[in-house]
């Protein structure tokens, strides 16, 4: 009988590697080469012993410590220390991301969209497709960690040993399998993929958040958080094992308990009771602009918090670092010397640009919102009463511009609230405020990428996080690896200035806020001519 509850889930398992098999491989691809890239980086930018102590010294104050963990090794800071210290726990964060997106859209996702009714309707167990998602991502965790592992012992940099590559590359597989747990479990409680997604999510941030405060200030208080146990490990120092074993031993009682309520609950139905509406909805709801961003409320929210922390995060480390720059002749090569402004000030601006970046994923995901909402046959309702196309368009897209420039707001405000609580010498904060906000040309010519794509066909949305991640890797990285300045100035935040160490650009601004509205005004006339997906 119980082997029936998981019949053909291997099959299942085979679907689920058929429909992600881009998905996956891009993001093994993007955590393992970024790992082995900042491995390679640190032997460069770290070449002595005094440049490695310097950085050690850096990273002991508080708030590098709520960063990145508590410090190891600090007194021989090793390249093995020193990347294990800097990059495991923001791996651990970003694998157990992945694992949350993932397994949410497989679960409960799916189960929304009547996909899992399908599947149920044939001779498939009970319990199979909850068993094949859970199969296919720790086979996926176990890969990445393999393979991180794999990548850092034939890097044959000094002090990664095998023992201590082996130990990071479980530390990010437990991680991953704990994380796929947790979601599977929620994908039970909650009745909808965005529930499922948010209560994972929050679970992750709140470990974080409590492993930052017990880090910080309690230790006692970090062992209750998954995170924390992720820095105990004090891989490429002691290479403390046991760890790993709990987090694991945890992972499989959740998961138990996840299968155990699987197999007794309704499908369609959750265990957390689903909050009443309102028996009639407000004039403002009632709008094409209403519902959008009432769909997105929560998203909006939680992004806004997280981009006004990151912006703290980023400011808390703009101590007394002019003197750890001037040392280390990489960094030189990084932040180009100008006469007048320190490196500080320039690496304000290196900072400013990447945040911009960051800043724009979330208006891209709003005006995606409204392809999901069409791949779930939703337009055709909105369009069937007296709503044009411009008008539903144009909502998502006024939300998009909005979202940019409150997220922008809010990281440049952080960053400069907690930069001048760490400065010797601060920065007014208007002048913060102006580094962040010029790149709101930028963030609108992506915006107006994605409106297009939108309006001339949906399915190559891709391109527009694809020539994301291509801005990100030139601007922040061109100066350290030499790119062309063609290669460059190929992404729009290539043409922003840089306050306040460059002058201000105005033609360079208002080019590229000409071709943002043109990319909008494109994308809205498309979208009016093309076939709504039915």
């Amino acid at each position: 009988m119980s082997s029936k509850l998981y019949e053909k889930t291997g099959i299942l398992s085979t679907f689920i590697l058929r429909q992600d098999r881009f998905k996956i491989p891009i993001w093994l691809i993007s955590i393992i080469g970024f790992t082995l890239l900042v491995a390679f980086s640190f032997t460069s930018l770290y070449s002595s012993d005094q440049e490695r102590m310097a950085m050690a010294e850096t990273m002991v104050n508080p708030a590098m410590v709520a960063m990145v963990g508590i410090g190891y090794g600090i007194n021989n800071y090793t390249f093995g220390a020193m990347m294990a210290h800097q990059m495991l726990l923001l791996s651990a964060v970003v694998v157990g991301m992945m694992s949350i997106l993932i397994v949410a859209r497989h679960t409960r996702t799916e189960e929304e969209d009547g996909q899992i009714e399908l599947i149920r309707s044939l001779p498939t167990g009970r319990l199979s497709t909850l068993a094949s998602t859970s199969l296919v991502m720790v086979g996926v965790h176990i890969v990445l960690g393999l393979l991180t592992a794999t990548g850092l012992i034939f890097m044959n940099i000094e002090s990664v040993d095998v023992e201590g590559s082996l130990l990071y590359g479980a530390v990010l597989t437990a991680t991953g399998i704990f994380f796929t747990s947790v979601t599977a479990l929620f994908a039970q409680v909650s009745e909808s993929g965005r529930g499922v997604a948010g209560l994972s999510m929050s679970v992750l941030g709140a470990a974080y958040l409590i492993r930052a405060i017990g880090d910080v200030s309690n230790e006692t208080l970090a062992w209750f958080s998954p995170l924390g146990w992720v820095t105990r490990t004090e891989v490429y120092v002691s290479d403390i094992w046991w760890p790993v074993f709990l987090m694991a031993a945890v992972a499989v009682v959740i998961f138990i308990a996840a299968f155990y309520l699987s197999s007794i609950r309704d499908l369609q139905s959750g265990f957390l009771p689903t909050r009443a509406g309102k028996r009639n909805a407000s004039a403002f709801l009632q709008s094409p602009f209403g519902l959008a961003l009432r769909l997105q409320r929560t998203g909006i929210i939680s992004w806004a918090a997280g981009m006004l922390i990151l912006g703290l995060s980023y400011g808390s480390v703009l101590g007394d670092l002019d003197s750890f720059f001037e040392s280390n002749d990489m960094m030189t090569d990084l932040l180009r010397p100008v006469d007048g402004f320190s490196l500080t000030e320039q690496f304000i601006t290196l900072l400013m640009a990447v945040i911009s970046m960051i800043c724009t994923i979330p208006p891209l995901m709003a005006v995606f919102k409204l392809k999901g909402e069409e791949n779930k046959n939703r337009v055709e309702h909105l369009l069937s009463r007296s709503v044009s196309r411009w008008r539903l368009m144009g909502s998502y897209l006024l939300i998009a511009l909005v979202n940019s420039f409150v997220m922008l707001s809010l990281a440049a405000f952080g960053m400069g609230m907690a930069g001048l609580a760490v400065m010797e010498d601060p920065i007014d904060l208007a002048t913060f405020y102006q580094a962040g906000i010029v790149y709101l040309p930028a963030m609108w010519v992506m915006i107006g990428m994605a409106v297009f794509l939108v309006g001339v066909k949906p399915s190559l949305s891709s391109i527009a996080w694809l020539y994301l991640g291509y801005s990100f890797i030139t601007v922040y990285l061109g100066g350290l690896f030499q790119f062309p300045e063609w290669v460059t100035n190929l992404s729009p935040f290539a043409h922003i200035p840089q306050l306040p160490v460059d002058e201000m650009q105005y033609t360079n601004v208002f080019i590229l806020t000409i071709v943002a509205a043109l990319f909008m005004a494109a994308g809205l006339l498309f979208y009016r001519k093309r076939d709504i997906k039915g």
